[in-house]
């Protein structure tokens, strides 16, 4: 299939699934869509087992040739954490800095050598053997919550606003440091780089503070030319440079992207928003941030709806999801309760704080696209299946449960 037709069918799915969620389910976009997606795609593998339709040759075609790592990490990502940072007000993101921070840091690499560890433990019981350092990996992949899936079902959720910044403030931050964690652990596994205390500190602040540093110089670029001028079409212009061009650079440059175009976002939104924009300037970036993000989110759940028609499950990887995920939410709550307890006794904390950030925590896209970018061989094949199937309970489960947890905690 040509590029064209792929997006053509992309673009036809999303509107159908979109149109009967509307219509029919009446969940919220997000989850309706994937969920949509997914029976879909289970239909066409049941009913191709009986020869009844060829359909699902053309659609496992068309996903086999799109890289769903690439089309998410290098491709979607950035415009919708840009999207997301753009209406977060820093100044409430300020009063909870520390208790993000934490989370961001300490509470993914926590979360990641406890998921690491017990599934190493999960896993040689059931007979599947997987060396101790890809759990590792497959913990820094699962450990980070999804901005993405987190932002879209958070804005009908209705959490407290205190709670709702947390949970958005470190979903923003987390998935960069997640990649980061992610990263020097699949550089161990492989054997592709000699990894030392000292290169894993540089590793860290390179990417990290790098980025954040690089998002403020290039946030900072684009609010002054936005200052300067009074037009509304040349300054979405100079937000959708800033966020390809600026994300482009980032790789190359080797600091994080995903933390610079927040932090680029942060202060567009903040500062940019209340020092640079006219009204109908500020109108009109809201508006198509706005659109852009629902477009993106619908065509990614659907993405990994169909992403489905590519795995290969077995009886025993089933299995060991159904007994990780409840050890992947006793990790968030370990890796949550941590700083709430600690900083509690400095601050007061929103009822059920940690109940709630704990269910709240959903894995999305970005868990699937970093497993979809290990290695070819027996881990990527296991690691895959099980992290697929935690997304497809977080988003589903999670999401459709967390607002109601919210309204019966408050």
């Amino acid at each position: 299939m040509t590029l064209e037709s792929i997006v053509a069918l992309l673009i036809t799915l999303t509107a159908f699934f979109s149109y009967i969620n509307a219509r029919l389910f009446k969940l919220p976009n997000t989850i309706g869509i994937m969920l949509g997606a997914l029976i879909f795609s289970i239909s066409l593998v049941v009913l191709g087992k009986f020869g009844y339709v060829n359909i699902g040759h053309h659609v496992e075609d068309m996903m086999a040739q799109i890289d769903f790592n690439e089309a998410l990490m290098h491709g979607m990502l950035s415009f919708l954490l840009f999207a997301g940072a753009l209406h977060v007000n820093l100044n409430d993101l300020a009063k909870q800095k520390y208790v993000i921070a934490i989370m961001a840091t300490l509470g993914v690499v926590v979360s990641t050598f406890l998921i690491g560890s017990l599934t190493w433990y999960i896993l040689g019981f059931l007979d599947i053997q997987i060396s101790y350092i890809y759990c590792l990996v497959f913990g820094a992949l699962i450990s980070p919550t999804d901005p993405i899936a987190v932002l879209g079902i958070l804005k009908t959720a209705g959490a407290p606003k205190s709670l709702e910044t947390k949970i958005t403030g470190e979903s923003l931050f987390n998935d960069g440091v997640g990649v980061v964690v992610f990263i020097v652990l699949l550089s161990i596994a492989t054997g592709t780089e000699a990894v030392s205390a000292s290169s894993i500190a540089f590793l860290f602040i390179e990417e990290t503070v790098g980025g954040i540093l690089y998002g403020l110089v290039i946030g900072y670029i684009a609010y002054s030319m936005i200052k300067s001028l009074d037009n509304y079409t040349v300054e979405i212009l100079i937000t959708l440079a800033l966020v390809m061009g600026g994300y482009a650079l980032a790789s190359i440059i080797h600091v994080s992207g995903p933390i610079a175009i927040v932090v680029a976002g942060l202060l567009m939104g903040n500062h940019g928003r209340r020092l640079a924009m006219s009204d109908k300037t500020r109108e009109h970036i809201d508006t198509f941030w706005e659109l852009l993000d629902e477009i993106l989110n619908a065509i990614l759940f659907v993405l990994i709806g169909l992403e489905v028609l590519l795995l290969s499950f077995s009886s025993d990887y089933l299995l060991a999801a159904v007994i990780i995920i409840p050890l992947v939410l006793l990790s968030r709550f370990i890796a949550v309760g941590m700083p709430v307890k600690l900083l509690g006794q400095f601050r007061t904390f929103s009822p059920n704080a940690i109940k709630i950030m704990t269910w709240g925590g959903l894995r999305g896209g970005i868990s699937v696209a970093l497993a979809l970018s290990l290695p070819t061989g027996f881990e990527r094949e296991v690691i895959l299946s099980i992290t697929y199937i935690i997304v497809i309970f977080s988003i589903s489960v999670q999401g459709l449960t967390i607002g109601r947890l919210i309204k019966m905690e408050h």
